[in-house]
């Protein structure tokens, strides 16, 4: 696959994966980095302005907690707007990806 289409690919659907990620259990931001590094090979630098973002438009919060090895962290969680988020784009990228390899799945 070009380059180009796959990183437009993946920014296409980074706000879902990390929304995704977060239902499952709050997390910090290089945790998330080092998840869609390991499964979709995205970039760590990616990140901040992510999540930033994110806080920014109401879908997360943050709060701190102490960590056995160093400082405090500042970890991400959904707000209700953040779960209402997730659950709408999820249901879009379902039917999206449906649509998708109704079109992939039948050409030659």
């Amino acid at each position: 696959m070009p380059e180009g289409i796959e990183i437009q690919l993946k920014k296409g659907v980074l706000d879902l994966c990390v929304l995704a990620l977060l239902s499952e259990h709050d997390s910090y931001a290089y945790e998330i980095a080092a998840r869609l590094a390991e499964l979709i090979g995205m970039g760590e630098g990616t990140i901040y302005p992510l999540m930033r973002r994110l806080q920014g438009e109401g879908l997360v919060e943050t709060y701190f907690e102490e960590s056995p090895a160093g400082p405090s962290r500042k970890y991400y969680r959904l707000t209700a707007a953040g779960r209402a988020s997730f659950t709408s784009q999820k249901a879009a990228w379902a039917s999206f990806a449906r649509a998708v390899e109704t079109i992939v799945g039948g050409a030659p």
